[in-house]
């Protein structure tokens, strides 16, 4: 099975190791980071430095012309990746012999969210989520496509993966974080999820639905979840919390929504890239699903994309409705976590990728190179040599 590893820039820019390390492990393919959000990295065996604050989402690159007089535009980022950070690491790695992809995070960016609060998503209790763009607003789908035909199509890129192509909702890592008091499960999440500015509140009346009226139910429906009743898992459960109807015209309005930003931000990439460009999205098979990996109905995605990057560390599982929905030159990219300190499991890379091969995956994504110990990259050598 063809191999990628997960990188940053900072991961190789300074090093002059690195990229033959990475070529080293045994994979085909590095997914380097051409626009990300803002984070806190470990550079465990990086000469300068040990730990690399990204203090803001940016692009890794120096952003072009088209965003000159805009309003909404990509930040350009800071000393941790300054000028072409991108264009330099990705040099290395291919004279390293590696093919190179990009990786591009989209509906995620606190910055925008701080300095354009009119752009993020907001609760029914008109909390505004700064680090969850709406993705419903025509500003922020423009900047967002455009965002992902700039990011994606860097010179010398064979493909590109994009993160965070759709709803962004209450879950999301953030620093000193304290939400984990009450147990959402997977229905509160939805209703926490669910935005109330003005685009997703015409969205809703075009459905036939009061947005306050709306809005005022899934205040009620959580009263219950505040006091410490378990939320059901599943949509069940949000059926069972909103009411049938509510909850199904909720879903079909951001579902839509989801899929012809996908839809465009797609074409947009395939327009400015070469003949042969991979484009793969980050999913989850549940549609109704936020984050990173965006929820979309496979069937769709699959017929838009070439491919997708699914989470697997845990449980391949995932994997099943997509390989369903697989053309015979589909990409299902089973993404699994091999730092043992971020929870996952290099020990058991080998039995998980064959048991994802079962389940039908074609490629691995390893996540991820830079932030590994040297303990758990000589496991993933050892597996990637006998795969």
């Amino acid at each position: 099975m063809k191999a990628s590893a997960f990188l940053y820039p900072w991961d190789v820019n300074g090093d002059p190791r690195a990229a033959e390390s990475v070529a080293g492990l045994g994979v085909r393919q590095a997914t380097l980071a051409a626009a990300y959000h803002s984070t806190r990295a470990l550079t465990p065996r990086h000469p300068r430095h040990r730990i690399v604050t990204a203090e803001h989402a940016a692009v890794l690159y120096p952003p072009g012309d088209r965003w000159h007089g805009r309003v909404l535009r990509p930040y350009p980022s800071g000393d941790w990746a300054a000028g072409d950070a991108y264009g330099e690491a990705a040099d290395a790695l291919a004279s390293a012999g590696l093919e190179v992809h990009t990786w591009v995070v989209l509906a995620h960016n606190s910055r925008l969210g701080a300095e354009h609060p009119e752009t993020s998503v907001v609760n029914a209790y008109g909390d505004r989520y700064p680090w969850a763009p709406c993705i419903a607003q025509p500003a922020t789908r423009a900047y967002l496509v455009d965002l992902a035909a700039e990011a994606a199509v860097r010179p010398g890129a064979r493909g590109t993966e994009l993160e965070s192509l759709g709803w962004y909702g209450l879950a999301h890592l953030h620093a000193h974080d304290k939400t984990g008091g009450v147990g959402l499960g997977d229905a509160g999440q939805y209703l926490m999820s669910l935005c109330f500015c003005p685009a997703c509140r015409d969205g809703y009346g075009g459905h036939g639905l009061d947005a306050d009226e709306l809005a005022a139910a899934v205040r009620t429906a959580l009263e219950p979840v505040w006091q410490g009743a378990p939320s059901d898992e599943g949509w069940a459960g949000v059926e069972k919390l909103l009411g049938e109807t509510p909850a199904n015209v909720t879903r079909a309005w951001r579902d839509a929504t989801a899929r012809t930003l996908q839809e465009e931000a797609v074409a947009a990439v395939r327009a400015a890239a070469p003949d042969g460009f991979q484009v793969l999205l980050h999913a989850d098979p549940v549609s109704y699903h936020c984050g990173a990996n965006a929820g979309v109905d496979p069937a769709h995605i699959l017929s838009v994309a070439d491919g997708v990057v699914v989470p697997c560390t845990g449980s391949p599982a995932p994997l099943t409705p997509f390989a369903r929905a697989a053309r015979e030159d589909t990409v299902l990219a089973a993404n699994f976590t091999v730092v043992s300190g971020m929870g996952g499991s290099p020990t058991t890379l080998a039995a998980d990728a064959a048991r994802a091969r079962r389940l039908g995956a074609t490629e691995l994504r390893l996540y991820h190179a830079g932030l590994a110990s040297d303990r758990d990259l000589g496991v993933v050598r050892g597996v990637l040599a006998g795969l």
